[in-house]
């Protein structure tokens, strides 16, 4: 009778750093003194982030294994740490939920279902499938990742806007180059930075 194959454990938590770092596929942002700003900010709070990264090892594993499974940089099984510091309750003054803080209709395209008992938005498996779907298809439109982390953030037709307008002005659409962006936007790309840096280089923080 031929033996059940057994999921293989997850890897050791200083292992699964190690893949996420080698994974690293999003371009840095070059003297962008915001990075800096929110380095010291993690800096400064090493209790919060010590609880961040406490929480994280619960979802993380899965989250690397599906990124990876697609192909997908694995700075984005980071982006939790952005928009919620891995708290699955959490819920934003937009009505964002979860660990990836879907709003309500965006998450409804992606197919997590919402109603009086239930939200599959704080649902981490559900979820997580749903983020790398939406960030997937924003890749796809805008061929880059830096575009695509602006648009989950500031929604895809605010990005393409943004884009479109400067090159009718004959100006660099890279996420840098672009005018009129919400300072939250503008600090999200520099926030994931300094998460990565603190990944990068634990002692520091």
């Amino acid at each position: 009778m031929a033996m059940a194959e057994l999921e293989p454990l997850p890897l050791p938590a200083t292992d699964l750093w190690d893949r996420i770092v080698d994974g690293y596929g999003i371009a840095e942002l070059d003297d962008d003194p915001l990075v800096a700003h929110w380095e010291q900010y993690y800096a400064s709070r090493p209790d919060y982030v010590a609880r961040m990264i406490d929480r994280s090892r619960r979802y993380l594993y899965h989250i690397v294994t599906a990124t990876q499974a697609r192909g997908m940089p694995l700075d984005l099984a980071l982006l939790p740490m952005v928009e919620s510091a891995f708290n699955p309750n959490a819920l934003s003054t937009s009505r964002a939920a979860g660990i990836w803080q879907f709003v309500p209709s965006t998450g409804t395209t992606y197919g997590l279902k919402q109603n009086f008992w239930f939200d599959s938005r704080r649902d981490i498996v559900a979820a997580t499938d749903s983020a790398l779907d939406y960030l997937d298809s924003l890749y796809t439109r805008f061929g880059d990742w830096q575009l695509a982390l602006a648009a989950y953030n500031w929604g895809e037709g605010n990005v393409q806007r943004a884009v479109d307008r400067n090159r009718q002005l004959g100006l660099p659409v890279d996420f840098a180059s672009l005018t009129k962006v919400p300072n939250e936007t503008r600090n999200y790309l520099p926030k994931l930075q300094a998460v990565k840096n603190i990944i990068r280089e634990p002692g520091k923080y």
